[in-house]
């Protein structure tokens, strides 16, 4: 049964079962609980007039005066809600430590990761190593051509002490609710088939050494107050790209290894890090199917990780239908000069990322690069015109929020660490909705217009509504306490 099939059979039921002795006395206390209760309305228009603009508030009444109704069931609860976020790339932190003053970065920390008015943001992800967006290609422990290291006595995370530590610490101390993921883009180059970090795959020998290095960096991070709380084993392992670091993992491999090496040793030295299989597109969900289909691996497997770049997000819940007891999570997705459309770009980022992976049942979103610079980097190789959530100019440490900020921003500011998705209708031609209650008991409804003009409709929760106008090509967040 789909959720919004058993929405309306409860609805249905809840109508069957209704007493007209009763219905003086509801109708009282829904008039009465209705009066006084405000519902915040937040709003982005595509044509960038409004930029997450308060607008006036607007009040529950008792009924429903208008045709094109969004229900919202706050008694029917789906996934936990972890957060939404982006990376703390290389380039990011680069950025923030080293282009900005010191004032500059605070504000700026505060901004993205502190509450309201703040972003706060609360999922973030690091890569375990270089990826595009660092300043040079580097492992943990790196060796000369043609040597190994198979006991990692040269296992360092130096290179992440200049910037990736010290602003991913600021942001935890801003936000300690702040979780944390990490991906590798490559194993140590001289693990792999072609003894480079660019391209190859993992050699047999070399799980267990690989297994441990991924171990030793979830332990170097905890020491310096940076607890791991999932790892990937790959990020993207049907790709390997020609100019920076990239493993194809395929998932007979990735099997064996969660299997039989990395699973049994985050059991022991990680058991609260969960691992996170796939952390690729949309458009191979055999592949992490694959993986689940393997009796040893899914023992360990915690959940699905998906990026945008191919597919329908739809998948996300054609696969937890399969496996509804593993999590559901999205990690990456980047904006673009190839994208120029702001109105577009709303859309998208607010529909199909904020909205639809939530109702895919994704626990947590993540955005790519939290910031990069007027060039779209720093970058050695890959996108060569990714955006930033931000960019930060590189000679004065001025920060433009992009499309993706305000995007997070009407997810991430309303919908707070340990919220639930509920219950929302859908199937409307222009309209896309995900809804949540917070731990608080507070609400929080998303809705896209995708129209090219304003759309009139209420919102009723149980026997009270309130009624809407969303413009044209616009995304709205809105918010009221519970009762």
């Amino acid at each position: 049964m789909t959720e919004q099939m058993s929405g309306q059979v409860d609805r249905g039921m809840n109508n069957a079962g209704y007493r007209p002795w009763l219905a003086a006395p509801l109708l009282a206390l829904a008039a009465m609980a209705a009066q006084g209760q405000t519902v915040q309305a937040y709003v982005t228009t595509g044509d960038q007039a409004r930029l997450l603009e308060r607008a006036p508030d607007v009040a529950f009444k008792p009924g429903t005066a208008a045709p094109l109704v969004i229900d919202v069931d706050p008694r029917q609860r789906f996934q936990p809600i972890t957060g939404f976020g982006a990376a703390i790339t290389d380039a990011s932190a680069w950025l923030i430590q080293n282009r900005m003053t010191p004032a500059q970065r605070e504000a700026l920390l505060r901004e993205l990761f502190g509450p309201a008015p703040g972003l706060g943001l609360s999922f973030t992800r690091l890569t375990i190593g270089a990826s595009d967006f660092s300043r040079s290609h580097y492992s943990f422990d790196d060796m000369p051509p043609g040597q190994s290291d198979p006991e990692l006595r040269h296992f360092s995370i130096e290179p992440n002490r200049a910037d990736v530590l010290p602003v991913t610490q600021a942001a935890l101390k801003i936000n300690p609710q702040l979780k944390v993921m990490a991906s590798p883009w490559s194993a140590p180059g001289w693990m792999k088939s072609t003894g480079s970090l660019v391209q190859g795959t993992l050699k047999p020998e070399a799980f267990t050494p690989f297994a441990r290095y991924l171990s030793r960096y979830v332990s170097a991070y905890a020491a310096e107050g940076v607890p791991i709380f999932a790892i990937t084993l790959q990020n993207e392992p049907h790709f390997e790209p020609k100019d920076y670091p990239g493993m194809r993992v395929d998932p007979a491999k990735r099997a064996a290894f969660i299997g039989g090496h990395l699973g049994p040793l985050f059991a022991r030295e990680h058991p609260g890090v969960r691992i996170l299989d796939w952390d690729h597109n949309w458009d191979e969900p055999g592949s992490p199917a694959d993986v689940l289909k393997d009796p040893a691996a899914a023992r360990y497997v915690a959940g699905v990780a998906w990026h945008c770049y191919g597919g329908d997000v739809r998948v996300q819940a054609a696969l937890h239908d399969r496996w509804p007891d593993k999590e559901t999570w999205f990690t990456e997705c980047s904006g673009g000069e190839w994208a120029k459309g702001w109105s577009n770009n709303l859309q998208y980022f607010v529909r199909t990322l904020m909205i639809g992976t939530m109702r895919g049942w994704a626990q947590g979103v993540l955005l790519w690069n939290l910031a990069l610079d007027e060039n779209h980097g720093p970058h050695l190789g890959g996108c060569k015109d990714c955006r930033g959530v931000v960019t930060i100019d590189s000679k004065t440490g001025e920060v433009t929020r992009n499309v993706e900020y305000y995007a997070l921003a009407h997810a991430s500011r309303f919908v707070r660490p340990g919220a639930r998705r509920i219950w929302s209708s859908s199937g409307y031609r222009d309209l896309d909705t995900v809804a949540f209650r917070n731990t608080d008991g507070s609400l929080a409804l998303l809705v896209t217009n995708g129209a090219g003009q304003a759309r009139r409709f209420a919102v009723r929760v149980g026997r009270r509504s309130f009624a809407y106008e969303l413009p044209a090509l616009s995304a709205a967040t809105f918010a009221w306490p519970g009762r």
